[in-house]
């Protein structure tokens, strides 16, 4: 079964394109996590109430998601990150897969 994480939180930028060069070398190393599928990277910036970053993984077992959220956390705490919200879901994968969701 696979498993998703979900973690947003407030974030002033950078985004867009400075985001994507800022955190490359962060996004080169969660390939090399244990048990990670895929990830999609969150961002919203319209407005001061509504600037948030974060993102949607997927990872083989239960176990992987949860050790990469900790680990996660304490990361992003140690930059001035406040107010992290981190959720861990079950993938229906047969419904999933159905809807063409990525699921190795």
């Amino acid at each position: 079964m696979a498993y998703l994480l979900q973690v947003d939180f407030p974030f002033e930028g950078p985004f867009s394109e400075k985001m994507s060069t800022t955190f490359l070398e962060i996004a080169e190393s969660i390939n090399k996590e244990k048990g990670f599928q895929w990830k999609i990277w969150t961002e919203s910036k319209e407005t001061k109430e509504t600037k948030e970053a974060g993102g949607i993984y997927v990872f083989e077992e239960k176990k992987d998601a949860e050790n990469y959220a900790e680990m996660h956390e304490k990361r992003l705490k140690s930059f001035g990150v406040k107010d992290i919200r981190v959720k861990i879901f079950d993938i229906n994968e047969k419904l999933t897969k159905l809807n063409h969701g990525m699921i190795k």
